[in-house]
């Protein structure tokens, strides 16, 4: 097992991971879960995200998080139905059920884990509260969350730009070439632009634009808006490892855009 610095997950940081303590996490996550950091960074350290998944990821889970989830899985991180049953005499009076994507136990305690790749912002919220919730009944030690590192989000643009470049995209039947259908209101707000009086844009310009804008916008999950949430007590007072992936995953490949259909995130 790894030797533990006083501030966990230095391997991670060293690769340009975004990592947040919340609540003392730092302290109790090095004291009581040393395996749980060989685990994570084994997982996370040698992650590559090609730019075709980047384009690719329309309306269901992205290969790229597929991966992750099955890398935990391997490593003991299941998926797991938290049932909570509260009694009275004897009697259940009340029960509630809390589904986290992956959940690690060890002699002790438990740590919840979420992914959040690119959902609406608000599922922050769901999981942050339910990490909350778990944690004051004691069914868990902390909570954890991965999603879109600050240096990912603001380098998505320039390489969606560059996957046109490569790829030479100048016309939507360049597009079609590659994989990609846009849906007919990504085309027409792409048009307008392109044919705009003052100022056009570039087909390619326009496109990138359009794209980084519906699939990754400011209103999806990415680190300042967990941030936002963290500043604002949310999840509070479960001690919280969170965790943003960086954009020195991305890969350049030569594949096909494996999608047929893009579905916008953001209305």
């Amino acid at each position: 097992m790894t030797k533990v610095s006083k501030s966990p997950f230095q391997r991670l940081k060293a690769k340009g991971f975004d990592v947040l303590f919340v609540s003392h996490a730092a302290g109790i996550v090095a004291q009581d879960f040393p395996t749980a950091i060989d685990e994570l960074e084994a997982a996370l350290s040698d992650l590559e995200l090609p730019i075709t998944e980047i384009i690719g990821s329309g309306g269901g889970e992205t290969k790229f998080t597929q991966r992750l989830r099955r890398t935990l899985a391997h490593k003991n991180w299941p998926k797991h139905v938290f049932e909570i049953t509260k009694t009275v005499d004897g009697v259940a009076k009340e029960s509630t059920s809390h589904e986290v994507d992956h959940v690690r136990k060890f002699q002790s305690g438990v740590i919840a884990l979420e992914i959040e790749w690119n959902n609406k912002d608000p599922f922050f919220d769901r999981d942050l509260e339910n990490f909350k919730r778990l944690h004051a009944e004691g069914a868990i030690s902390m909570g954890m969350l991965i999603t879109r590192g600050s240096t990912l989000q603001n380098a998505l643009r320039n390489a969606v730009r560059r996957f046109a470049a490569d790829r030479r995209i100048e016309s939507f039947d360049d597009l079609a070439k590659v994989g990609y259908i846009p849906t007919p209101k990504q085309r027409a707000n792409v048009l307008k632009r392109v044919g705009r009086a003052k100022d056009p844009l570039p087909f390619a310009d326009a496109w990138t634009d359009n794209f980084v804008g519906n699939k990754y916008g400011q209103a999806t999950t990415h680190w300042d808006k967990l941030q936002d949430r963290v500043r604002r007590g949310v999840g509070n007072p479960c001690p919280l490892v969170l965790f943003g992936l960086p954009a020195s995953m991305i890969r350049f490949d030569d594949a096909v855009v494996d999608t047929l259909e893009d579905d916008d995130i953001t209305p």
